[in-house]
């Protein structure tokens, strides 16, 4: 993407005007939006921009760890009964709301109600209700300081759901966050910024919070670990043309913002930015339809996968800053071992022969692609196309909007689609994401029976060393089997003025604790 001068020139008047930089804040810090919110009632009619600001005002029992793991964070302590069925959360001592109040178990159990009503309609109500996950039979709130939920059945992935980011972390609220009649306001809650202001498609203001109170760690450690709101305002400016965002970063208008790959060179030059590469848990793919009457062959799924050089693949399409995962598991995670570093090997002659064998006859086979600015969706299925080419495979592109090629995914109607997934943290989540039965839900990739009771045991199973053989085996029989293709986990770049430090980027969203922004 280039920048058009005279469009820059007409825009930058009013970006500076909103960012108030007549004024010379130099204790607010602009963060470019590629979007509005879409609300500010946490896991409730959001998207993932939504959840990167909401999560800088709220917070939940239970927050993740950097490397996906789930950890206490209002909570100090979670205890789990020898079945598996009751969580004990006991609270952090002289926690507060954003209006002064303590918070205290009769709020934390006040918030799981409203959750737990469908009127809310909570993002997460079906994974803990028993409809497609576990399901809560009790929460209590013996005494002030504890919190207790019980479940029908053991599930492994309970704390997860409570962490999860589009689950708004399940954040604990005030009352008061709602209105007389019950329906929302605006976030009252305990994260290290408190809600200020919204004007809706413009921007949306928070200030730090003076009386937060830091979950234990000496250092950022994803939701947990130390967090400070060290800068007085942060305004999330809406700015859904990314070449004003750049220019507003080149001018100082703006502190922080996303950039497309295109732009990372040039930003890097500039002495005033710094670049960053921000890989988060999400997956790039091609995904491969095994119900299509050529790539049922296993074959010749196999002789595509080989076909392809992934490292130079990856390199093209980040721009050099990812590199190749061919695991649903993230290396960041936990649960990434010595098995999931295992990759696909670049075989063109390999790739030929599975071809051969499989009676290939050069039938075409068709990669949907789109072409949104901050997904390598249609350079990956070039890229792939021309090397699928050169063994023979007579492969071609379908360019198609964005909102039609989730239409064709949702419904499995394509041979092969260059497809970004979003990020799930848990190993089990990452391969339910694309694994189950088509014949109920079209959209899933990867349709087998032994792998669906790999996933159902790591969903129960909560001892840490079964659950990594069990994804050990998944990751095994997924190179195998090739339903689809990883290329690599999903890596935004990032620019951000170097008057900035301390701001950090986690799955996507900016964490605006501990960072500092000196005077002009």
């Amino acid at each position: 993407m280039r920048l058009n001068p005279l469009r820059t020139r007409a825009l930058l008047p009013a970006l500076l005007a909103v960012c108030g930089l007549a004024q010379a804040q130099t204790a607010q810090m602009v963060v470019a939006q590629p979007a509005d919110v879409r609300s500010t009632n946490p896991g409730v009619n959001r998207d993932n921009t939504t959840d990167g600001v909401v999560l800088n005002m709220v917070e939940g029992l239970v927050g993740y760890h950097q490397n996906g793991t789930v950890g206490p964070l209002l909570a100090q302590s979670v205890a789990t009964s020898a079945d598996g069925l009751t969580y004990t959360f006991k609270l952090r001592p002289n926690l507060k709301f954003h209006n002064g109040d303590v918070l205290t178990s009769a709020d934390v159990l006040w918030s799981w109600k409203r959750y737990a009503d469908p009127k809310t309609d909570w993002r997460c109500l079906s994974d803990l209700d028993g409809r497609s996950g576990a399901k809560v039979v009790s929460a209590t709130a013996p005494d002030p300081q504890t919190f207790v939920m019980t479940l029908e059945k053991p599930s492994a992935v309970f704390l997860d759901t409570l962490a999860r980011t589009d689950c708004g972390m399940m954040a604990i609220l005030s009352k008061k966050s709602v209105k007389e009649d019950g329906s929302w306001d605006k976030p009252i809650g305990t994260g290290p910024f408190k809600f200020e202001e919204w004007k809706r498609g413009e921007y949306l203001t928070m200030s730090a919070f003076k009386d937060y109170v830091s979950p234990p760690g000496a250092k950022v450690d994803g939701y947990l670990g130390n967090k400070k709101p060290l800068v007085e305002q942060v305004k999330f400016l809406v700015v859904p043309d990314m070449s004003t965002s750049k220019a507003g970063l080149q001018s100082g208008a703006i502190d922080a913002g996303q950039i497309t790959s295109s732009d990372v060179q040039e930003l890097k030059s500039n002495k005033n930015l710094t670049v960053m590469g921000v890989t988060d848990a999400g997956k790039n793919t091609l995904l491969m339809q095994t119900n299509d009457p050529v790539l049922k062959d296993e074959r010749i799924r196999q002789a595509i996968a080989l076909s392809l050089d992934m490292k130079q693949i990856v390199e093209a399409s980040s721009e050099g800053l990812a590199k190749v995962n061919n695991s649903a598991i993230p290396e960041s995670s936990a649960f990434y071992s010595q098995i999931q570093k295992k990759g696909y090997k670049y075989d063109p002659a390999k790739a030929k022969q599975l071809l051969k064998e499989a009676g290939y006859k050069g039938q075409p086979i068709v990669i949907l692609a789109n072409k949104r600015a901050h997904v390598p969706s249609f350079s990956v299925a070039v890229l792939s196309q021309a090397m699928m080419q050169a063994v023979g495979i007579n492969a071609q592109i379908e360019v198609l909007e964005w909102a039609t090629q989730l239409d064709r995914y949702n419904s499995g109607n394509y041979q092969m689609s260059s497809f970004s997934y979003s990020s799930r943290l848990d190993p089990a989540l990452a391969y339910e994401q694309f694994s189950g039965p088509k014949a109920k839900q079209p959209r899933k990739v990867w349709d087998d029976p032994y792998v669906q009771k790999l996933i159902d045991q790591s969903f129960v199973e909560s001892d840490v060393k079964k659950r990594q053989f069990l994804f050990d085996q998944l990751h095994t029989v997924m190179l195998e089997k090739t339903p689809l293709i990883v290329f690599y986990n999903i890596t935004d770049s990032w620019a951000v003025r170097k008057r900035v430090t301390g701001f950090s980027v986690w799955e996507g969203k900016p964490l605006l604790w501990n960072t500092k922004i000196a005077a002009k």
